[in-house]
C-alpha cells in the first residue's frame, strides 16, 4: 500500500485525500487546528466556487452543502447609477470555509483516514517525507510556502496589492430588481472594489461583504479598527454611505452572523517553484495556493484549489506503482498550470493600476452590449476563456468592434 502524506487541511488539500481515501492509498493528513478549533476560528475568506469548480466536487461527493446554499445567478456591476447584470451559464454558490473544511476533516477521519493535529514546521517536514512515498503541501501560509523558491517570470507584485476586509452578516438584503441572489460588485475607480453576495455559515444562508481596498486610498481605513466583526460592519456602512450608496440601503441592518465572522489582512501574489527538496535527493510537491496565490479579487483562489486536487489525484492514480520522483511531480503541476496561468493573468490584469485601456473598453462596452458583459462575467467561472481576447489587447480590441460594429476608439 502506497503511503501518502498531505501537509495542509484546506480545500485543496481535503478534496485530495478524500479522493485518495478507499482507493489503495494510506494517506496522513496534517492538519493544524482540530474541526472544533476551525469552527471556532476566524473566517478564512469569502470564496466563490463557480460552476466548473463546484462540478468537480459534486463529483466527488463532497457538495454536501449545495442544496441549502443560495445560488448566485449573475455577476452585477454597480457603479455611480449605472448597473450592469450578466447571468452565469451555471449558478455559483459560498460556503463558509470553517463549515466545510471542519466537516471534511471529520469525514476523511469518519472514512478512515489518519490525521496528525500540531503545526508542522521545515524540520518536520523532512521526517514526514522520508516516510511517504509521496509528500503534498498544501498550505499557503507560514514557513512551509517559502521553501518553494518564487517564480520571477509569473511574480510581477512584491507586496500585497490591496487591503483585504470580509465580514458575514445576517440582514443584507438584495436589490428589489433582482431575480434572486447574484454576486454584487461595485467598483470604486482607483481605490479598490467593494463585493456582496449570498452563502451559507453555521446556521444557513447569509450575505458575506467584502472590501478590496487599494492601500493609502480612501476605502482602505482598517489599520486602526479596535477589531471583531460589529467594528468590520460599522466601518463597512461608514463607507459604503460614501462610496456606495446603493449598497449602504441594502447592508444597512446588517448584523454579524457569529464573534469569528470578520477578516482583515492581505496578500502578495505570487507564483512559486512547485517543488522543494527537503534532503539531498527527497522531494516535496506543492499544490493549489502553496505554490499558486492570487488575490481573491476574481474569486480563482478555491475554483484552482479544486481544479489542483482533481488534477493531481488523476496524475495520482494513473502513476500506478512508479516512483513520485521529482520529474513526476514537475509534469503534474505543469498539467494544472495549463489552467491556473490564465487565473494568474487575469488576476494580476485586474490588479493592475491604473486599469488597462483594453479593459476598461470591454467593460464600458459592457454597459451597452449583453453580449460582452456575459462573456466577461462568465470568464471568472473559467478563465481559460480570455486567453483568446481579454488577456491580449488587440484581440479584445478586434472583438469589440466586431460586437459594435465601431473601432474601439470610437466604443
Amino acid at each position: 500500500m502506497r503511503r501518502i502524506a498531505i501537509v495542509g487541511a484546506g480545500q485543496g488539500g481535503l478534496h485530495l485525500a478524500l479522493g485518495l481515501n478507499g482507493r489503495g492509498y494510506e494517506v496522513t493528513v496534517h492538519a493544524a487546528r482540530r474541526p472544533d478549533e476551525v469552527r471556532a476560528g476566524s473566517i478564512l475568506s469569502t470564496q466563490v466556487m463557480y460552476g466548473p469548480a463546484l462540478a468537480l466536487e459534486r463529483a466527488a461527493g463532497l457538495n454536501l452543502w449545495e442544496a441549502g446554499t443560495p445560488r448566485l445567478g449573475a455577476l452585477r456591476t454597480t457603479a455611480a447609477d449605472t448597473a450592469v447584470t450578466a447571468p452565469f451559464d451555471e449558478p455559483a454558490q459560498s460556503v463558509d470555509q470553517r463549515v466545510k473544511t471542519a466537516r471534511w476533516l471529520e469525514l476523511f477521519e469518519e472514512r478512515g483516514g489518519r490525521v496528525e493535529y500540531g503545526t508542522v514546521g521545515p524540520e518536520q517536514l523532512e521526517r514526514i517525507a522520508g516516510a511517504h512515498d509521496l509528500t503534498v503541501v498544501a498550505t499557503g501560509r507560514g514557513p512551509l510556502s517559502e521553501l518553494f523558491g518564487r517564480d520571477e517570470r509569473h511574480s510581477p507584485y512584491d507586496g500585497p496589492r490591496r487591503t483585504l476586509v470580509a465580514v458575514y452578516v445576517h440582514g443584507m438584503r438584495s436589490p428589489s430588481d433582482a431575480p434572486g441572489p447574484q454576486l454584487r460588485v461595485s467598483p470604486a475607480e482607483g481605490h479598490g472594489e467593494f463585493f456582496a453576495f449570498d452563502g451559507t455559515s453555521f446556521d444557513g444562508p447569509c450575505g458575506m461583504l467584502m472590501w478590496e481596498a487599494v492601500p493609502g486610498g480612501p476605502l482602505d481605513r482598517w489599520q486602526d479598527l479596535p477589531g471583531g466583526p460589529d467594528a468590520v460592519v460599522e466601518r463597512s456602512l461608514e463607507l459604503l454611505r460614501t462610496h456606495a450608496p446603493w449598497e449602504y440601503e441594502l447592508c444597512a441592518g446588517a448584523e454579524p452572523t457569529d464573534a469569528g465572522a470578520a477578516l482583515v489582512g492581505a496578500v502578495t501574489p505570487v507564483v512559486r517553484h512547485p517543488v522543494a527538496q527537503v534532503a539531498p535527493g527527497r522531494h516535496v510537491l506543492g499544490m493549489a495556493d502553496t505554490v499558486v496565490v492570487n488575490d481573491p479579487m476574481t474569486g480563482q483562489g478555491a475554483n484552482s484549489a479544486a481544479r489542483c486536487a482533481d488534477g493531481y489525484l488523476r496524475a495520482i492514480l494513473a502513476h500506478g506503482d512508479a516512483p513520485f520522483d521529482r520529474t513526476w511531480m514537475l509534469r503534474t503541476f505543469a498539467a494544472f498550470w495549463e489552467h491556473a496561468r490564465h487565473a494568474v493573468a487575469f488576476t494580476n490584469l485586474l490588479l493592475a493600476g491604473p486599469l488597462p485601456e483594453h479593459v476598461r473598453r470591454v467593460l464600458v462596452a459592457a454597459t451597452a452590449h449583453p453580449e460582452v458583459a456575459h462573456r466577461y462575467a462568465n470568464g471568472f467561472a473559467d478563465p481559460v476563456r480570455f486567453q483568446d481576447w481579454l488577456l491580449d489587447e488587440d484581440r479584445a480590441d478586434a472583438y469589440l468592434a466586431a460586437v459594435t460594429g465601431r473601432q474601439v476608439t470610437d466604443a
